[in-house]
């Protein structure tokens, strides 16, 4: 008989910071790469957010593997359908870890704290925020995500009833275009979290640097 057992095992982590924190910080923003992306290149990207006062941490998914056909290019991911509940619980525990490491002894409440998630790092977002022991939000970015079951799946909205909540898609998204409904997929969203705000723009599954900027 085949029988499944789990064991908790200790590994590391790496994540990526573009600023530094200092007494003159105000903003902090975790940012959370797509499916197949490394953190490395990902956080390029919020180069028009990180200032002097404002502090950006790109934290990388657990899992990697090689994105080609040559095996040259890798990426990470935070999870698949396979023991999802157990991976979840991993990554949420990470990234408690991450958000201790950075801030240190620091108050969050005298911090903005943005939390944005890209594509499979949406869900990502929201997951931590539902059920992380440490992190809180200021706002919540999600760009170009999926959620095949709504929000409501794996965010409440009463966790986020008192924050501004942000949905950024591309209009040319290669990946959004392909669901049959793109106006009924988004209305599903908007009646899961009715303070939710749908900003398009004309673009493809990617983190637009001009249209990040518009954002600030």
């Amino acid at each position: 008989m085949i029988e499944e057992h789990h064991v908790t095992v200790q590994r590391t982590a790496r994540y990526y910071q573009l600023g530094t924190l200092s007494a003159s910080t105000k903003r902090v923003w975790f940012v959370l790469h797509g499916y197949g992306q490394l953190a490395r290149y990902f956080i390029r990207r919020f180069d028009v957010v990180a200032d002097d006062e404002t502090v950006v941490i790109a934290p990388e998914g657990l899992s990697r593997l090689y994105i080609d056909a040559e095996f040259g290019k890798i990426g990470a991911s935070w999870l698949t359908r396979e023991d999802r509940d157990n991976e979840v619980t991993d990554f949420v525990t990470y990234l408690d870890q991450v958000w201790a490491a950075v801030l240190g002894d620091r108050d969050p409440g005298t911090l903005h704290i943005t939390l944005m998630g890209f594509s499979q790092g949406a869900s990502t977002a929201c997951r931590w925020l539902e059920k992380g022991e440490r992190v809180r939000a200021d706002r919540l970015l999600l760009w170009a995500g999926f959620f095949p079951n709504g929000l409501s799946d794996v965010l409440r909205p009463g966790t986020v009833a008192g924050i501004p909540v942000e949905y950024v898609y591309g209009q040319e998204d290669e990946y959004i275009s392909q669901i049959p409904d793109v106006d009924t997929y988004l209305n599903r969203l908007k009646s899961d979290v009715p303070n939710l705000r749908i900003i398009p723009f004309a673009g493809k599954h990617v983190v637009d640097r001009l249209v990040l900027k518009a954002l600030l």
